[in-house]
């Protein structure tokens, strides 16, 4: 069933939404290859992404990376890519309502890293931080003093409604490793907000350490 190598795109120089994808990836044990972070002699780099992303390429176009493809099979979009790889390799509940459940929460994990971007870029993706500093400073005061615990204290009760090991099931899904980047990006970017609204959920934080331990991961 998985005769291919999974072949991913996404930029080099970045975590950003394709690490959510690699961490499936690793934890799963499947052979890929990270075309962004080949060297351009072995048709990878840069250059290579964004020929795909543009384009230079049969099948049908996407909006952008991160791109999996494997085989002929070619799909886009962080959850539905996480998604896809988790019921493929028994990350994911084995029954369609867990399956479905897995996929609403990567959805909602979608939702919390679009908030966080916003709070760098929120008038244009195209504009650098620096041309939009005070716009960004608002909304990252309205992130950090209103979302962020309303995000954090919903996956807390989550966790805690799935008897605290998980969020979904006995095992870790490709959910609990979303969140577990999610997590890790919201420590790096706003330390000292996420240190007082994880006060509240200290089963996150355990999540958050257990996928850590885990030792693909």
């Amino acid at each position: 069933m998985h005769a291919h190598p999974y072949v991913l795109y996404y930029w080099p120089e970045i975590p950003g939404r394709g690490e959510f994808v690699r961490l499936v990836l690793e934890e799963a044990g499947a052979a890929y290859v990270d075309v962004g972070r080949r060297p351009p002699r072995e048709g990878g780099g840069m250059e290579a992404v964004i020929a795909y992303w543009t384009g230079q390429r049969e099948g049908h176009p996407i909006f952008a990376p991160p791109v999996l493809k494997h085989g002929d099979f070619v799909l886009a979009q962080t959850a539905a890519i996480c998604h896809w790889l988790g019921c493929r390799h028994w990350l994911a509940p084995d029954d369609e309502p867990g399956r479905m459940h897995a996929l609403e929460l990567q959805l909602t994990i979608a939702d919390l890293v679009g908030e966080v971007h916003d709070t760098h870029h929120p008038i244009a993706a195209s504009l650098y931080y620096d041309d939009q500093k005070p716009e960004a400073a608002r909304r990252a005061a309205h992130f950090t003093s209103e979302r962020l615990p309303r995000f954090l204290g919903y996956f807390e009760r989550v966790l805690d409604r799935n008897g605290g090991d998980a969020l979904i099931g006995t095992h870790p899904s490709h959910a609990d490793l979303s969140l577990f980047q999610a997590l890790e990006g919201l420590a790096y970017a706003f330390p000292r907000a996420f240190a007082r609204a994880s006060e509240a959920t200290p089963g996150l934080l355990a999540l958050r350490e257990r996928v850590r331990a885990r030792p693909r991961i």
